[in-house]
């Protein structure tokens, strides 16, 4: 709204752009948020875009520059997870560690607490602290039944975590957990839990694929 009328709706459609092709086409997504920061470099939301595009295309300096920007703006701390994740991205997982024990982390919301959990866990990881991760995401937020936007991955990395240091039957269970959590397929549960299992799936399309009969078609 502190656009003239014109520029705002030019601004305003290169960030839709930039929130559909996030996902499906990052690069294409980070060239929209170049231009929305060519037009628009002093509003908030266009820095906070930028940020996010940067780190889909795995730009984490740039990514952490424009969040820095962003919350040096608007006084916001929802940022704080995602900078220390573009810190690990860097190869500083200890700077991420430390960011886990700023008291900026006491000001998120509840999910943004769970972000920079699981960013924590990455980052012991990082460091070839594996049973350290496992600790890490042990929390009341885990052992919670209710279904957050957060619980399957959550869950997720906790199973992983727990794959890691050699604990395969509670790593299958906890695949499971986040199956049952993920009803918008944001994981790969169902095929860690397959792996787990030594299913292998076969593609029907494959001419070299058995028949139900055991023969090739």
């Amino acid at each position: 709204m502190s656009l003239p009328k014109t520029l705002a709706g030019d601004v305003a459609q290169n960030l839709v752009m930039v929130a559909r092709l996030l996902d499906e086409d990052p690069e294409r997504a980070y060239e929209y948020a170049k231009i929305a920061l060519r037009l628009a470099s002093r509003v908030p939301s266009v820095r906070e875009a930028a940020g996010f595009a940067a780190y889909g295309v795995e730009k984490y300096a740039e990514a952490l520059a424009e969040f820095r920007t962003a919350r040096r703006m608007t006084g916001l701390q929802h940022l704080w997870p995602v900078m220390a994740d573009c810190e690990r991205g860097m190869g500083r997982p200890e700077k991420a560690l430390a960011m886990a024990g700023e008291p900026e982390v006491k000001r998120l919301d509840k999910a943004g607490q769970v972000e920079m959990r699981l960013v924590a866990a990455g980052a012991r990881r990082d460091m070839g602290q594996p049973d350290a991760a496992v600790v890490t995401l042990q929390s009341p937020e885990l052992a919670s039944n209710s279904s957050q936007p957060w619980t399957a991955r959550l869950r997720y990395a906790y199973a992983d975590a727990l794959l890691e240091v050699g604990r395969e039957s509670e790593a299958r269970e906890w695949f499971a957990k986040a199956l049952e959590a993920d009803q918008g397929g944001l994981t790969d549960a169902s095929d860690r839990l397959a792996e787990l299992d030594g299913v292998e799936f076969i593609d029907a399309l494959d001419e070299g694929a058995e028949d139900t009969d055991g023969t090739k078609e």
